[in-house]
């Protein structure tokens, strides 16, 4: 993994809610780098109370970093790709970062037709709980859900590695992108 580029927000600059707070793009050579990074990711104490988005055309490595990700939270037994079921959720056991368990949920939203859907399927209750969650195809159910804390960008190259570029929208996004950094 190899950083391209990194453009911090200006120290005392207040942006526009719009413009990320700080962005990064990074090189994930193969699986074992996306899975190095989601590691680094879960070790951000901020992650418990995360809104992440992924971003990027079908097997571009949304669901894999994903499934990354719940691993390196301590999530055993299968995690299975949310496409069909819209959402599946896991339980984060208590640990030293937070006093009791947790909710992490996996949502994937290619299959929705229009946004109305997602308020339909009755998930505005579940996204204003506390917990993790991890959203696949945001844009699907656009204007309905929370500002994420990170978006994330992916893009297969021609030799089959990924371009991941990241973007913080919120305080707690910018510790978390530090994560990535570190």
């Amino acid at each position: 993994m190899s950083r391209i580029e990194h453009n911090p927000a200006i120290v005392g600059s207040t942006a526009p809610a719009a413009q990320p707070l700080a962005c990064t793009t990074l090189l994930l050579a193969d699986e074992s780098a996306t899975a190095a990074l989601a590691a680094r990711l879960a070790t951000c104490d901020q992650i418990g109370q995360a809104h992440l988005h992924w971003h990027g055309d079908l097997g571009s490595g949304k669901t894999t970093f994903v499934r990354h990700l719940l691993r390196a939270l301590g999530v055993q037994g299968r995690i299975k790709s949310p496409s069909y079921a819209i959402v599946e959720t896991y339980r984060l056991e208590a640990g030293p970062r937070w006093s009791a368990g947790l909710e992490a949920v996996h949502a994937d939203f290619y299959r929705l037709i229009n946004p109305q859907e997602w308020e339909d399927a009755g998930l505005r209750e579940l996204f204003t709980q506390p917990g993790l969650k991890l959203v696949e195809w945001p844009q699907k159910a656009a204007g309905m859900l929370p500002m994420p804390d990170l978006e994330l960008h992916l893009e297969t190259l021609a030799d089959d590695s990924r371009r991941l570029r990241v973007r913080a929208r919120s305080a707690r996004g910018v510790r978390l992108l530090e994560a990535l950094q570190a």
